[in-house]
C-alpha cells in the first residue's frame, strides 16, 4: 500500500510538474512609476483584459515594475530569462528603457513584443517585435495635413531621448518630400517641469506648424507652455504617445483645437466600418470601459490589448515545433511571428517579416483633433 501511495504521488508531481512546464509565461516589464506611468498603468489595466489561455496553453503572467528607468529594465528582463524562464517578454512602454531591455531578449534569444515604437540600430533587434505604429508610419497622416493646409515649415519640440529622436529622424525625409522644411528644433527632458526657453525660441521662429514629440500627461506640458508664449493651438500636433485622454485632461482648453496622431483603437467606434480594426477597436473600447469606466479607453491599454490578438495567432503556429518552457517554442515563435501574414488588431494591421518588426501598413494612422473636450477624426485626403 505505502508504494502504491509512493507511486500516485510520483505521479501527481510528474503531472503538476508537466503542467507547469505547458504553461505559457509572459514575463512583462512596464512604468508602473515613475515619468512614464500615465502609459504603464492603463497598459497594466490592458492586460488584465488577456484570456487565460491561448491555444489550450494557460497563461503565467509575471508583472513587474521597471520604474521607467532602463536599469531596471535590464534587470527584470535578465530575471525573466534566467529566473522565470519565459516564453515571451512584453514590454517596456518606455522607449529607452525598452531599447534597454532588447539586447538582453536578444541574448536570451527570447521574443520582446516592445509597447514601444523603437527604433533600434542596423543589426540589432532580431528578437524584439514592436506594437506599437512606427514613427515613419504615424508621421505619414501629420504631414499629409500639413501639405492640405499648405504648411511649408515646422518646428520640433521633443523628448531629449530615443523616441523624440526616432521622430525627428523619420519625419525629416517625408515632410522635406512633401516641400516642408524643418526650421527650428528643441528637445526636452522627461522630468522637464517646464519648457520656457524652448518655446520661445520656437515661437520666434514662428513656423507654420510645430510638432511636440511627448507622451501621456507629460505631452501637455510643453503644449501648454507654446500656447502660454503665444503660439496658436491650432497649429500645434501631437504624436501616437500623446494620444490619451491626459492630454485632454491636463491640457484643457490649451489643447483645443489641436491635432493628434493616432492609432484607430481610440476612435474605434467614429471608423467606417470599412476600415479592418474597427470591429476589434469597438471590441477593445466596451471591454476596457466596462472594466475602468467610460471614456478610459486610450491607445496604450490597445497595445496591451493588441499583444493577446498576435500571440493568439503565433503560438499555435509554434506549438507545432515545440512546447513552452523550451528553447524550441521561443525560436518557433520569433519564426511564427515573421510569417504568420497580415493581421488586423485594434491598432492597425500587422503584417511582420524577418525584416520589418514594426509590421504596420502605411495607412495605419488616423489623425484626430480635440473639440469640447473630445476626440473628432479629421480626413487628410
Amino acid at each position: 500500500m505505502r508504494k502504491i501511495r509512493t507511486l500516485v504521488a510520483a505521479l501527481a508531481t510528474l503531472l503538476s510538474a508537466s503542467q507547469a512546464w505547458a504553461d505559457l509565461t509572459i514575463g512583462v516589464s512596464v512604468s508602473l512609476t515613475g515619468p512614464t506611468s500615465a502609459l504603464g498603468i492603463p497598459t497594466k489595466n490592458g492586460i488584465e483584459l488577456w484570456p487565460k489561455t491561448i491555444a489550450g496553453e494557460k497563461l503565467n503572467i509575471i508583472m513587474l515594475d521597471d520604474a521607467t528607468d532602463p536599469t531596471q529594465g535590464v534587470k527584470n528582463t535578465r530575471r525573466f530569462i534566467t529566473e522565470d524562464k519565459v516564453d515571451v517578454i512584453v514590454g517596456s512602454v518606455a522607449t529607452p528603457v525598452a531599447v534597454a531591455m532588447s539586447d538582453v531578449a536578444a541574448e536570451g534569444q527570447t521574443v520582446q513584443l516592445m509597447l514601444s515604437p523603437a527604433n533600434l540600430p542596423e543589426g540589432k533587434g532580431a528578437w524584439s517585435f514592436r506594437m506599437p505604429q512606427s514613427t515613419a508610419v504615424m508621421a505619414i497622416p501629420l504631414v499629409e495635413h500639413w501639405k492640405k493646409l499648405g504648411v511649408k515649415t515646422y518646428g520640433f519640440l521633443g523628448y531629449a531621448d530615443a523616441y523624440g529622436e526616432a521622430w525627428l529622424k523619420d519625419i525629416q525625409p517625408i515632410a522635406e518630400k512633401a516641400g516642408i522644411k524643418l526650421i527650428a528644433t528643441e528637445r526636452f527632458a522627461r522630468s522637464d517641469t517646464s519648457v520656457t526657453g524652448q518655446a520661445l525660441k520656437l515661437v520666434s521662429a514662428n513656423p507654420d506648424a510645430i510638432l511636440v514629440v511627448a507622451s501621456g500627461s507629460g505631452a501637455a506640458m510643453p503644449h501648454k507652455g507654446l500656447v502660454e508664449r503665444g503660439y496658436a493651438k491650432a497649429k500645434i500636433y501631437q504624436t501616437h504617445g500623446a494620444a490619451s485622454r491626459d492630454l485632454i485632461r491636463v491640457g484643457g482648453a490649451d489643447v483645443e483645437g489641436s491635432f493628434v496622431a493616432s492609432g484607430p483603437a481610440v476612435v474605434a467606434p467614429l471608423l467606417p466600418d470599412s476600415n479592418p480594426s474597427k470591429a476589434l477597436g469597438v471590441k477593445y473600447v466596451t471591454e476596457y470601459e466596462k472594466a475602468f469606466g467610460k471614456g478610459s479607453a486610450n491607445q496604450f491599454g490597445a497595445h496591451a490589448f493588441d499583444v493577446a490578438l498576435v500571440l493568439e495567432k503565433a503560438v499555435p503556429l509554434a506549438l507545432k515545433k515545440g512546447k513552452p518552457g523550451s528553447k524550441e517554442f521561443r525560436v518557433a515563435l520569433k519564426d511564427a511571428l515573421e510569417t504568420m501574414g497580415r493581421t488586423p488588431v485594434s491598432q492597425g494591421v500587422l503584417n511582420y517579416t524577418a525584416n520589418d518588426h514594426f509590421g504596420f501598413t502605411p495607412d495605419t494612422g488616423v489623425l484626430l483633433t480635440i473639440a469640447g473636450g473630445e476626440w473628432q477624426v479629421v480626413p487628410t485626403n
